[in-house]
């Protein structure tokens, strides 16, 4: 299912033509590095990881895309369930499924009950789903929204400022929501999706355990 683009605050990306898809390509392998940022290679662990995951990317998983050449994670701040602040390198040491999300998004209404059927069956000291709300108003219908759809292992991570997904967006790792980044325990991006997946999928489990024991 593909992925919503986000409102106006990002409409922008909706406008990315040829050249920036092309350009997309080269980011979302590792490549190039987002502007500003100098691109740091990751250790052969990694490498050896993405190469062990990429014929497990299939069915139900087949959207994901796995990176030839593993890059670390763009630095992203996240805002905790009791407010405090948090990076993707405080997740250094565990492996991290991290996906972007929307109250108004329809893909991530389908796909949460999945994320969060993930969590509670795979979750723990060497794996997170951590998922993220980017909703920049009307903070309320947040926990409306988890609550609606039976969220009850995930932690409830946010964004209300939008700079995650600007940074992604920036890095040409999101034209749309919702967007998920696979992660190892050395902070480095092994593969992406966008829009919903089948998290809780016999592919899913395999995926996510081979990232896991990586």
């Amino acid at each position: 299912m593909p992925g919503y683009p986000p409102r106006p605050r990002f409409l922008l990306a909706a406008a990315i033509g040829v050249g920036a898809a092309a350009l997309a390509l080269a980011f979302l392998y590792g490549t190039l590095a987002p502007p500003g940022k100098v691109a740091s290679a990751c250790p052969p662990a990694s490498k050896e990881l993405a190469r062990k995951l990429r014929p497990l990317a299939k069915g139900e998983v087949a959207a994901v895309s796995i990176a030839s050449d593993p890059r670390e994670a763009l630095p992203l701040v996240l805002e905790r369930p009791d407010g405090s602040k948090t990076t993707l390198a405080d997740f250094r040491g565990r492996a991290v499924l991290l996906n972007l999300w929307a109250t108004w998004c329809a893909p991530c209404r389908t796909e949460m009950p999945a994320l969060d059927r993930l969590e509670a069956a795979a979750g723990g000291p060497g794996f997170e789903v951590v998922a993220v709300n980017v909703d920049t108003a009307r903070l309320e219908r947040r926990g409306a929204f988890l609550d609606s759809v039976g969220v009850k292992a995930l932690a409830r991570y946010a964004d209300p400022s939008g700079d995650a997904f600007e940074t992604l967006r920036q890095g040409s790792k999101a034209l749309g929501l919702p967007v998920t980044m696979l992660i190892d325990k050395n902070g480095c991006e092994i593969g992406s999706a966008a829009g919903a997946v089948e998290w809780d999928s016999a592919d899913a489990k395999a995926l996510i355990g081979a990232l896991k024991s990586g």
